[in-house]
C-alpha cells in the first residue's frame, strides 16, 4: 500500500467520526455554503461560514486552520471539523472552516476576505481567534506569528515546530502531508499578547508531538506568554473523537470557554 493510499484510508475514517460532547440545538444551527475567497493563486476557493443563529450583530469568528492542502474543501464533510464548527457555533460564535491550495499563505487571503466583508457577513473583524489540531496546529502558530490581530488560538494535540535540531515535526510532515509551516520558525516569533491554549495528549501514539510541545511550552512559559495548559494524562490523540468520557467531554467545554472568554465583546 502506498503512503498516498494509506493516509486516503486513514482520512475516510477520520471522516466518519465527531466530537464526543454536543451541545443542544447545535445541528439546527444555520450555514452559509454558497461562500468562496480568493485564493494566493488566484483561484476561487470555498469557505462555509457556521452561524449561533440567524444573527442581528456582529459576531467573534474562530477560524478553523488547515495545513492540509485540500482546494475543494473535503473537510466541509469532516465529522470532527464539522462537529466543533458546530460546537462553536452553539456557544455564541462564528466559525469558518474552508479549503486551501497552498495552506501557509490561503489563510492570510482567506483573513483578508473575511474582515473586508465583515459587515455583509455579520462578522466582527476585530474579534478572529483559530483553532487547529494535529497536523493543522503548524498553519496555526504560523499565522499567529504573521497576524498580529488576531486575538487567541486553541491547539489541540498539535504538531508545533522542531527546535534545538530536532526533526520530528518535520519528518511526521511529509509522512502524513501536512504543511510544515513552522519550519525555522521559534518560540520567539509568537506574539507576546495573544492567548495561546495548548491542549496535550498524555498518552500520544504518534512519533514527535509531545516532545516538541514541551519544548514550545517551555520556550513560551520563560518569555512568559499567556498561555494555558490543559494535560489530558491519560488521553490519546484525538481523544475528543475517540474517548466518550467526562474528562473529555469537559475538556472540549474548556476549549469552549477559553474561545468565549478571549473573544467576549467586553470583559465577563
Amino acid at each position: 500500500m502506498s503512503d498516498q493510499t494509506g493516509r486516503d484510508a486513514m482520512l475516510r475514517e477520520i471522516a466518519k467520526k465527531r466530537v464526543v460532547c454536543e451541545l443542544p440545538g447545535m445541528e439546527a444551527l444555520p450555514v452559509r455554503r454558497d461562500l468562496t475567497f480568493r485564493a494566493t493563486s488566484g483561484a476561487e476557493l470555498p469557505m462555509d461560514v457556521y452561524y449561533p443563529s440567524l444573527p442581528d450583530q456582529s459576531l467573534a469568528v474562530v477560524l478553523m486552520t488547515m495545513a492540509y492542502p485540500d482546494p475543494t474543501a473535503r473537510v466541509r464533510t469532516y465529522g470532527p471539523l464539522t462537529s466543533w464548527a458546530r460546537l462553536i457555533a452553539a456557544s455564541g460564535m462564528a466559525a469558518v472552516v474552508y479549503g486551501a491550495e497552498a495552506p501557509e499563505e490561503d489563510v492570510h487571503a482567506l483573513l483578508r476576505r473575511l474582515r473586508a466583508d465583515a459587515a455583509a457577513l455579520t462578522l466582527d473583524a476585530d474579534r478572529f481567534g483559530l483553532f487547529a489540531s494535529s497536523g493543522n496546529v503548524t498553519v496555526g502558530l504560523s499565522t499567529l506569528m504573521r497576524d498580529r490581530r488576531l486575538r487567541c488560538a486553541a491547539l489541540l494535540y498539535g504538531y508545533t515546530m522542531d527546535l534545538d535540531g530536532s526533526t520530528m515535526v518535520a519528518d511526521m510532515a511529509r509522512q502524513a502531508g501536512f504543511v510544515n509551516a513552522c519550519l525555522g520558525k521559534s518560540p520567539d516569533d509568537l506574539p507576546s499578547d495573544v492567548p495561546l491554549l495548548f491542549v496535550r495528549a498524555g498518552r500520544d501514539q504518534f512519533p514527535g508531538p509531545n516532545t516538541a510541545l514541551d519544548q514550545v511550552i517551555e520556550r513560551a512559559l520563560a518569555r512568559n506568554l499567556p498561555l494555558s495548559l490543559i494535560n489530558h494524562a491519560a488521553g490519546a490523540h484525538g481523544f475528543d473523537l475517540d474517548e466518550d468520557t467526562a474528562m473529555s467531554r469537559g475538556i472540549v467545554r474548556q476549549v469552549l470557554a477559553f474561545l468565549q472568554l478571549h473573544l467576549h465583546p467586553a470583559p465577563i
